[in-house]
């Protein structure tokens, strides 16, 4: 051989500097995404494809008498109509919750069993009962139409306090009062001690509003059976292909290795895509009847149906303070909604998330979450960005506003003197888990400083000569990230001189390809353009626990650096080969594999390249292959604090947001401008749910809000310009020192627009509104108290 026998170059220097770990890489997507020429799932066409169309209940809740097909098959291009009694001769599993949450009394959470079709009850309108197939679209649809079904109506219950009343329309005969879990967490004794001896007590009830995802690509499926081999494939937009490959098989009743799961470009999740639905096993039965793909594309007026939603509570929290303003303990009571059936982790941000994000970054002793969980006659419920960490936060951060008014004490100063401080680190939060990181203070520090909370006063000023009412609110929030999960990192040296890693998260639009790249990159000297990303294939993604949760960089960066460490050691040892060195002297470092203290080095690339060529001995290693898991990587706790001012119009009660500042501690950034991008388009959702995003039923069940003539979601004007900054403290718990930044924006942003549109009208003496805060409720909270006022 003929060793390199240069110094690790100036050029691959530049390279891992520009590319490295902290630089603001542009997206590897970018240019293909604006440019149009990405591939989501609905631009997949199979040879011979049929389609299909969904026959759903127009009633919320009732009994099924009949449904007759015999008109709808006689029509042009159907290839066949099926019902849940056909689906149910298949003998496929039930749409279950595998979370192992359990009540206050030690039972399990009380299933649903969701068959792909319903047969005995519809249970909300949308629900499905029968779907057809057929040679066009226009066909399937036509075909649909003429399904009759006979349904005997039944009352109904939308609202989650009610149906939990004796006497309320019952969903399920084994489920009672609609109940699925009555969670509890905390010493009630300890808590109502706590309480009894308080100086104040602040008690507040709130909504946090049921919101529906409407991402950018509705959903989309195309699924295909082999007879040889008897496996279906399906092509649909997720955020895992790995776990919901589990799921579909476990639903299926086949093996795993029976099911394959394709996923493209995904335009956006946020939690909704990562579960499977209905349609999805009734377009694999079709396809195994009919010996041909077939495709189903959702339309927006049937997502805001058969999409699940999120958030959905209704709460009384109460924060218990001494007469200094110390916190003595915090403790929420009130009901989720579940809709009408519970899959996917729907139980979990209602309740047991809610709990576990309740503490914040408050020195709070005790902490009660006590929440019923309830079946309603609604669209189903699922994770929507956060999953429980905006609803806790939310909670929190209103309640302390309201305590710092009642007890005279400036919002500023009754943070301060209960925020954590770095000396108490690692910190046992009352919720139970422990924060091994964070600088509480010195985020809330900075924002104040950036957001110039100092000269807020002139600015109030200013607006009022301009007829506006201005606000502000200061905010903090912390996530606890998704639980510990294990995580794929596979990296192969491919012949054309790529690298290709292979990880079971999965790109909905965060970005992986480039941060991953930059990982990868900086553990071994390869280059960035080099490195590929496989995350969409469930034959190739054999393991890995998909997206959310904020978990990604964490889990994924934990599996490359593990693996990038196995790659080095093989790679010592074929060096040393080639050299004709003893291993314990070959070094690595900036790619290249170098003899100790000769000139005499060779680099990963070109060592790739020379094992697969041969002549390599037993007992070296033949390639720098590397097929790993990871073991279970911690929760991280990433935090931070966001200020908001608004400007009120008080004869209309429009709110804009006019300044919005946002410092945040995610630890270790890999790529800056991603995590910005990500920070903002999180902000965007919360000002949605804030000032606008609402969906809302009638006393019969019947959907108010089912397209956007009725549904308002927030455009380009209503975003703020924002103000960032980072003020890291990088965390213990994995090797990268990473926090999750998907959800944070979410987080954050609730609490403070909704405060700082308190903090504008307090001066009317308007001290409560519920979410969303749209013109004609603050317009009407302002006209309320002046009325009251003039009797």
């Amino acid at each position: 051989m003929q060793d390199q026998t240069s110094p690790p170059s100036l050029e691959n220097a530049i390279a891992l500097q520009k590319y490295g770990v902290g630089q603001p890489v542009r997206r590897k997507e970018d240019d293909t995404l604006v440019r149009g020429k990405g591939r989501y799932t609905d631009d997949f066409t199979l040879p011979r494809q049929a389609y299909a169309w969904i026959v759903r209940s127009s009633h919320a809740h009732g009994i099924i008498r009949g449904i007759d097909t015999s008109a709808a098959k006689a029509m042009p291009g159907v290839l066949g109509v099926w019902t849940g009694t056909d689906l149910a001769s298949a003998n496929y599993g039930p749409f279950i919750c595998a979370l192992p949450l359990k009540g206050r009394d030690g039972s399990p959470l009380l299933q649903t069993n969701r068959a792909a079709l319903s047969s005995d009850k519809v249970r909300y309108v949308g629900d499905p009962m029968a779907f057809v197939v057929a040679e066009t679209l226009t066909q399937a649809r036509d075909a649909a139409e003429a399904v009759e079904l006979d349904i005997d109506a039944l009352p109904a219950v939308t609202n989650a306090r009610e149906a939990a009343q004796p006497g309320a329309p019952q969903l399920y005969d084994h489920i009672p009062n609609n109940v699925a879990l009555d969670y509890h967490y905390g010493d009630t004794a300890r808590l109502d001690a706590a309480f009894a001896s308080a100086a104040h007590v602040t008690r507040l009830d709130m909504v946090n509003t049921r919101i529906a995802v409407v991402p950018m690509e509705p959903r989309v499926a195309v699924g295909a059976y082999d007879k040889e081999s008897e496996r279906f494939t399906i092509q649909v937009p997720t955020q895992g292909v790995s776990g919901n490959r589990t799921t579909l098989a476990r639903i299926l009743n086949v093996p795993a290795e029976k099911v394959r799961i394709l996923s493209a470009n995904v335009g956006g999740s946020f939690g909704m895509k990562n579960i499977n639905y209905p349609e999805y096993i009734c377009i694999l039965h079709a396809a195994r009847a009919l010996g041909r793909p077939v495709k189903w594309t959702d339309e927006r007026s049937t997502s805001f149906l058969s999409d699940s939603h999120g958030r959905g509570q209704i709460i009384h929290g109460e924060l218990a303070l001494d007469a200094d303003g110390k916190f003595l303990a915090v403790r929420l009571n009130g009901y989720g909604n579940l809709g009408a059936y519970i899959t996917g982790v729907s139980p979990g941000p209602l309740s047991l998330n809610t709990g576990k994000n309740l503490a914040s970054v408050y020195r709070t002793p005790l902490l009660g979450v006590d929440i019923k969980t309830v079946l309603t006659n609604t669209t189903l419920m699922g994770a929507y960005r956060g999953a429980g960490r905006p609803e806790a936060n939310y909670f929190m951060e209103r309640l302390i506003d309201r305590a710092a008014g009642e007890m005279g004490i400036d919002r500023l100063t009754l943070r301060k003197r209960n925020f954590i401080k770095p000396a108490q680190l690692p910190f046992a939060a009352a919720s139970g888990v422990t924060y091994d990181s964070g600088d509480f203070h010195g985020v809330f520090n900075k924002a104040l400083e950036i957001s110039d909370h100092a000269n807020f006063a002139k600015r109030k000023k200013e607006s009022r000569r301009n007829g506006k009412l201005r606000g502000i609110a200061v905010g903090c929030y912390l996530e606890v990230t998704a639980p510990p999960g294990g995580e794929l990192g596979k990296i192969t040296f491919e012949p054309d001189g790529s690298v290709r890693l292979t990880t079971g998260t999965l790109d909905y639009g965060q970005g992986h390809a480039t941060p991953f790249a930059q990982v990868l990159s900086a553990q071994l000297g390869v280059p960035f353009e080099s490195i590929t990303l496989e995350q969409n294939d469930s034959d190739l993604v054999r393991y890995g626990n998909g997206t959310g949760g904020s978990r990604s960089i964490t889990a994924t960066g934990t599996a490359i650096l593990e693996s990038a460490a196995l790659v080095i050691a093989k790679g010592k040892q074929a060096a040393a080969h080639l050299m004709e060195a003893s291993e314990s002297d070959i070094e690595f470092a900036n790619g290249r594999f170098t003899i100790a203290g000769t000139d005499r080095s060779i680099g990963i690339m070109e060592l790739a390249q020379r094992m697969r060529e041969g002549h390599i001995p037993e007992g070296v290693p033949s390639s720098l292959d590397v097929d790993h898991n990871t073991s279970d990587t911690p929760s991280t706790f990433p935090n931070g604090c966001h200020v908001v001012e608004v400007e009120i119009d008080p004869g209309t009660g429009v709110v804009r947001i006019v300044r919005y500042c946002a410092v945040n501690d995610f630890g270790t950034i890999v790529n800056p401008m991603i995590v910005a991008g990500q920070l903002h388009g999180g902000v965007a959702q919360g000002i949605g749910q804030a000032l606008m995003e609402e969906v809302s039923y009638d006393s019969s069940g019947q959907p108010i809000t089912g397209s956007f003539m009725d549904y308002a979601m927030p455009r380009a004007d209503d975003v703020p310009v924002m103000s960032i900054g980072d003020h890291p403290s990088p965390a213990k718990s994995n090797p990268l020192g990473t926090k999750g930044c998907g959800e944070a924006g979410c987080a954050g942003s609730l609490a403070c627009i909704v405060n700082a549109v308190i903090d504008a009208v307090a001066e009317y003496g308007v001290t409560e509104i519920d979410m969303p805060l749209t013109p004609e409720r603050v317009w009407r909270a302002i006209r309320d108290v002046k009325a009251r006022k003039a009797v």
